[in-house]
């Protein structure tokens, strides 16, 4: 027996799908005006017609085409020998075919949309009020242009859904790459000092052995001058991998901001010379999240970042024109990683978000307040 629970709609779409449905309320209140079997199986259809909108969810395929077909030759029946209120049922319809990526199937789909709801109407004609048939114009019209808008969506969506897939493939190859880096660092710098110690330890107990007690203490000496150099050698590599300047976190983000087609402007003091590489680091997580977010949730064409040192802070002003934060955009918790990262070294963030765009404001001074400048790692 499966363990996968039965759902009448795919769980992440949460109640999109059964709000749709309280809209077969008015065509099963129209069913209630006809009579005898053909109101029996006017019931019959419509109950088959909410099981191809269910499946529609689910399928692909061949399986989609035939559902969807399903759907618009009982939407056809409805709207041709009951009722022209069954038009609406076409709304329905016309958002599934907005899933089509294929530009032919597409084509196709939506060629029979539109003869499935202008011949039926036409059929009508004679007995619709001219008054009735302008009311059923608007609601046709949009029915037909909606597919259109609603592809365009769906695409948009999919774009986004892919470069979020590209940039992680992308982060995963870079961490892929440090992990490389990292192994030839220790390699190369820890793996003749620590063969040397295992050598030299070899070498005092052989001593001990012999009793030579004065060069065995000498060798031990060195074998304490030897992994002190390794201790340093491994502090100079943890230094190397945590320090990342802002000149080198500018260049990640115009190439992030490019992959989405957003245009970088950036001015003032790159390369901030003297500035600690605690302070520098701190920074460029700052530049990284925000741009980050810029990418994810702003719908922006382009960003500004300008950077201001005076002899005693730094200033980075981010700046985009995209759509400014909305609720529930998933913004939140970077933010309060940024203010957290700026409040270890005395630093702020200010943030202005309207509709023309979202301003970013992060001010670190050059000295933190226990005095040291925060240059590599203990």
């Amino acid at each position: 027996m499966s363990g996968t629970k039965f759902s009448l709609f795919p769980r992440q779409l949460g109640f999109y799908p059964y709000i749709w449905l309280i809209y077969m309320a008015l065509f099963i209140y129209n069913m209630q005006l006809e009579h005898g079997v053909k109101k029996t199986i006017g019931y019959a259809m419509l109950a088959l017609f909410v099981v191809t909108y269910r499946q529609l969810y689910f399928a692909s395929g061949r399986a989609y085409d035939s559902w969807i077909a399903l759907q618009m030759l009982l939407s056809a029946i409805l709207l041709t020998f009951y009722n022209p209120n069954y038009l609406f049922l076409g709304f329905y319809t016309a958002n599934f075919i907005s899933f089509y990526r294929d530009r032919r199937k597409f084509t196709i789909a939506y060629g029979v949309l539109v003869a499935y709801i202008l011949l039926p109407m036409l059929f009508h004609l004679r007995a619709i009020d001219v008054s009735e048939y302008i009311f059923f114009i608007p609601f046709m019209a949009i029915m037909l242009a909606s597919p259109f808008g609603m592809r365009s969506m769906h695409r948009r969506q999919q774009l986004e859904k892919e470069l979020d897939q590209a940039n992680e493939q992308i982060r995963e190859l870079v961490k892929r790459e440090e992990r490389l880096r990292i192994a030839r660092d220790l390699h190369d710098t820890l793996g003749h000092t620590l063969s040397l110690i295992t050598l030299k330890s070899q070498l005092v107990e052989k001593l001990i052995a012999k009793q030579e007690t004065e060069r065995a203490r000498m060798e031990a000496r060195e074998i304490g001058q030897t992994s002190r150099a390794a201790l340093r050698q491994v502090r100079e590599l943890v230094s190397d991998m945590r320090a990342v300047t802002v000149a080198q976190e500018l260049v990640e983000s115009e190439r992030m901001l490019g992959s989405a087609c957003i245009e970088l402007q950036v001015q003032g003091e790159l390369t901030l010379e003297r500035v600690p590489d605690l302070t520098q680091s701190m920074l460029s997580m700052c530049i990284r999240e925000a741009v980050t977010n810029i990418v994810k949730h702003s719908r922006a064409k382009s960003c500004r970042i300008h950077i201001e040192r005076t002899h005693a802070e730094v200033r980075i002003r981010l700046h985009d024109d995209g759509i400014g934060l909305r609720s529930g955009n998933g913004m939140g918790n970077g933010l309060n990683g940024m203010s957290e990262r700026l409040a270890l070294i005395d630093g702020s963030l200010t943030l202005d978000s309207d509709e023309s765009g979202t301003r970013l404001t992060v001010t670190v001074p050059i000295i933190v307040k226990n005095g040291k400048d925060g240059g590599g790692a203990a």
